[in-house]
């Protein structure tokens, strides 16, 4: 068992990591309150649009960090994300969009160098049609994924030293998601966002 302090320190230079993660200038990323009970350690993060006229999204991002391990990880910390996005109606009917946005997830991990092991998730499509007074609203549609998988180290060094790299799998996600084109090389370091801290209460 490792000691309370080592294990802090861990979780503590793995957070760190994270807030340095680079966010898209389309979206805003603000720290939030993390889970409590899955795990010693969590973080938590929530995505919206930055751009007030585009087409909605959310999503969540967890990190979870239990020192001793837990088997069904196979390993000490955890990412757990989820991403939701507007779709064109007939696309949500497109019997292909589980396995494409299956697809999204396990691009987006490779395009940002996000080594994971026990990947496992789910993607949902719904639709929505309005009646009554309502009928007037256009129809809609949405897809989900959920997923969690446990981050690994790269070349033996620690785990924690690659955590931004999660972070930017679960937004290069949602770029897929919601359609937006990759960012020029140059740009990635140029145009981007910051994840705002969590709001401090007195």
């Amino acid at each position: 068992m490792r000691s309370v302090t080592a294990s802090a320190e861990a979780f503590a230079q793995a957070s760190a990591r994270v807030r340095e993660a680079r966010i898209r200038p389309e979206f805003r990323v603000d720290e939030a309150p993390a889970p409590q009970r899955l795990a010693p350690f969590a973080l938590a993060l929530t995505v919206e649009s930055a751009i007030d006229d585009r087409d909605p999204l959310s999503g969540r991002f967890v990190l979870l960090h239990d020192p001793d391990g837990v088997d069904e990880w196979d390993g000490d910390f955890r990412a757990v994300i989820f991403a939701r996005a507007s779709l064109e109606p007939d696309l949500v009917a497109d019997p292909m969009l589980h396995d494409v946005g299956w697809t999204w997830l396990m691009e987006s991990l490779a395009e940002t160098g996000a080594h994971a092991s026990q990947l496992g998730g789910t993607v949902t499509a719904t639709a929505g049609q309005s009646f009554g007074s309502l009928s007037d609203r256009p129809r809609d549609g949405f897809v989900e994924i959920r997923a969690s998988w446990t981050p690994c180290s790269i070349d033996d060094a620690p785990v924690h030293e690659f955590m931004e790299r999660h972070v930017e799998a679960w937004i290069e996600l949602l770029r897929h998601a919601t359609g937006l084109m990759p960012m020029a090389p140059g740009a990635q370091h140029v145009q981007q966002s910051q994840i705002h801290p969590a709001p401090v209460h007195s």
